[in-house]
């Protein structure tokens, strides 16, 4: 079975390993999707501009209904970087409304949000699923993060046993892995996750490829 990773900026493949590429659609230069490679595609919050937002948004709808096209996003909000937040959560919302219509699931960044992040989800009565990339911080939110039904997907941060990914982590059957934009890789990952969960890595594919299926990635 493989390793699946379901945020990686990696274009460059590997064998054995499923992994979603990353990408934003902000900016000026000519965009090309690859057709044969699972993607995620969305405005991210540190280059996404309201003043920009249609003309994003229009070549995003063309795109995002692609088989290849996986996930919304990442997209998001971030109170230390990008547009003032009343603009970052207009830009955020059309794109949860998108995803909503095509029904598929979101890949969220969030920095210092977190409660406005749940007001959006409460507000927008979503239910496709909204999925929390590269979360490292203190167990108790996370919990509540999925006590409102949101998923959570864990990186590197998993790789120091003491951080509240890892803490996490530990208690949990339903979770993702990713690489990001981190050094290590996906195996490495997988390693740290399954001796926090005192599994094999086979146990551990088993249990990640029914959480991808579960959210209809597979």
């Amino acid at each position: 079975m493989e390793y699946f990773d379901i945020h990686t900026h990696r274009a460059q493949r590997e064998t054995g390993v499923t992994g979603i590429l990353s990408l934003s659609l902000t900016g000026d230069a000519p965009f090309e999707i690859p057709e044969d490679q699972q993607v995620s595609v969305g405005l991210h919050p540190w280059y996404a501009t309201i003043g920009k937002l249609e003309a994003d948004l229009y070549r995003l709808e063309q795109i995002a209904g692609r088989n290849n096209v996986k996930l919304i996003g990442e997209c998001g909000l971030d109170r230390l970087r990008g547009e003032k937040l009343e603009h970052q959560l207009t830009i955020f919302k059309t794109q949860l409304s998108l995803a909503q219509a095509l029904s598929k699931p979101v890949i969220l960044h969030c920095v210092k949000c977190f409660d406005e992040l749940m007001t959006v989800q409460k507000e927008l009565k979503l239910k496709v699923p909204l999925i929390v990339h590269g979360f490292n911080k203190h167990p108790e939110l996370g919990r509540q993060l999925l006590a409102k039904g949101f998923e959570l997907s864990f990186g590197s941060a998993i790789l120091n046993a003491d951080s509240g990914a890892a803490l996490l982590l530990r208690e949990l059957d339903s979770f993702f892995l990713e690489t990001d934009d981190a050094d290590c890789n996906i195996q490495e990952i997988y390693h740290a996750a399954a001796n926090l969960k005192k599994c094999t890595i086979e146990e551990l594919k088993a249990r990640i490829f029914a959480n991808w299926k579960k959210i209809n990635l597979i």
